[in-house]
């Protein structure tokens, strides 16, 4: 079973204000890093761009920094939000360096990760070694099936990645979510989260416009949905064809 509150850890929940004062700097960094990705996306095209901000910045968007409260406070939650049951194959599409997936990595059989960049790939595995059950390997997310083989999976977390993509279209995001579910089993459970403010945000309105694409999916059907500052957050399970 996936454990709530595993030995060692805080029970959850426990009332806390999600992010402290030091947390602003955590906002202003990631402002800089997407700045940042931009430009070299710009530069170099998509996969040798994202490549070169790992190279030029390990941990870009400060997810293993203990400075930084929120964003330990969101894999918590992320974690408690997924349904309670054993997840034996366990699958994390665009982990980075692999901050969630080290978070999960106790709590499941076996996770791999699937990252675009070569030095995030190296970096996660680095950063793993005392997670044996943890493994990583370079792969897009518009063709998971390259990345992962013929294996499927029976939790599949897709968190902070999609909005991303460019283009980002009703018939990309149809392309992801056909690839992803065929890399599921049926009675699978994804995890479909996203960076959301609200209506105004353009990065929110293109979350909601994602996960509504996820959820008018035929291989999926929606068990439960949820706004927490700042992210929008789906469970979606994979249904029999």
């Amino acid at each position: 079973m996936l454990r709530r509150h595993p030995p060692g850890l805080r029970p959850y929940p426990k009332p806390q204000f999600f992010m402290s004062l030091g947390d602003i700097r955590f906002w202003i960094d990631s402002a800089h890093t997407d700045s940042a990705l931009a430009r070299l996306r710009a530069e170099h095209g998509t996969a040798d761009g994202i490549d070169a901000l790992y190279r030029e910045r390990p941990d870009p968007w400060g997810a293993t920094r203990t400075c930084y409260r929120y964003q330990r406070l969101k894999y918590e939650r992320l974690t408690a939000f997924i349904p309670a049951r054993r997840y034996e194959r366990v699958l994390d599409l665009g982990c980075g360096i692999g901050a969630f997936t080290r978070h999960l990595a106790p709590h499941v059989g076996a996770i791999t990760g699937v990252e675009l960049s070569a030095s995030g790939v190296q970096q996660a595995r680095d950063l793993s070694v005392d997670h044996a059950n943890a493994d990583y390997r370079q792969g897009d997310v518009l063709h998971v099936g390259d990345a992962v083989g013929q294996s499927t999976y029976d939790l599949v977390i897709l968190a902070d990645v999609l909005y991303y993509l460019s283009p980002l279209s009703a018939e990309v995001l149809d392309g992801v979510c056909a690839s992803v579910a065929a890399a599921m089993e049926p009675g699978g459970v994804l995890l479909l989260a996203n960076h959301c403010v609200g209506t105004p945000d353009a990065e929110s309105r293109q979350t909601r416009f994602i996960h509504s694409r996820f959820r008018q999916s035929s291989a999926f059907r929606v068990l439960r949905e949820a706004w927490r500052p700042f992210y929008l957050a789906t469970i979606l399970e994979r249904v029999e064809e």
